[in-house]
């Protein structure tokens, strides 16, 4: 059972995020009435979930939470206010060359964060406003291999649709995402209040 404390630091998150939609459609549309604020902030706390399932297929992101022998993996994500994000954290993210599909990759640098190659020929650049880098975390792979920023580039922090926070491989290898510290303490309350690994795994089996 969820005590007390819980359910209110997850509430705390869950209207946290409502505003922080109301805010991202305030300055994407311009001027809103405060009615439509309240309105959007309403449907999203109502809304009733903070996490959504994404089925994961790849190499990229092993060893780090990810399975190697199954070759895929179901990971329940939060989502947050993509501007809340912290570099360490493993995001969900819309495929630079395809918004129809999603990446897994860990956040390794955002906007004012220079950028320099091992390779010399390539000029050191700085972050622009609203760029993040992102990378595998699977060091094995080549460049190509491992789809990430050393292939397609700076994304923009606005392409991140969620933050990776649980990892279920099968019936008994499974567990929490290694994300930055403050994304730890800040999603413990929504996997307590939202997290059903026997659901995941009827799912998974379907």
């Amino acid at each position: 059972m969820v005590g007390i404390s819980t359910l209110l630091r997850y509430f705390e998150t869950e209207l946290d995020y409502s505003i922080s939609v109301a805010r991202m459609a305030y300055l994407q549309q311009g001027q809103i009435v405060d009615k439509q604020i309240l309105d959007i902030i309403w449907r999203t706390f109502s809304y009733g979930r903070l996490t959504f399932l994404h089925w994961n297929k790849g190499k990229e992101m092993e060893p780090n939470n990810w399975d190697s022998w199954w070759n895929s993996s179901c990971s329940e994500n939060s989502r947050p206010d993509p501007m809340s994000v912290h570099v360490g954290d493993v995001v969900v993210m819309k495929d630079p060359k395809n918004s129809a599909k999603f990446l897994i990759r860990r956040l390794a640098a955002i906007e004012g964060d220079e950028m320099a190659s091992k390779d010399a020929v390539d000029e050191p650049f700085v972050l622009e406003e609203d760029q993040c880098w992102v990378l595998a975390d699977n060091d094995k792979l080549k460049p190509k291999q491992a789809y990430d920023s050393r292939i397609f580039g700076p994304v923009t922090m606005t392409s991140i649709v969620g933050r990776a926070i649980y990892c279920v491989r099968n019936d008994v290898d499974h567990g929490p995402v290694k994300n930055s510290e403050y994304s730890t303490t800040k999603d413990s309350p929504v996997l307590e209040f939202e997290l059903d690994v026997d659901e995941i795994l009827k799912n998974r089996k379907a």
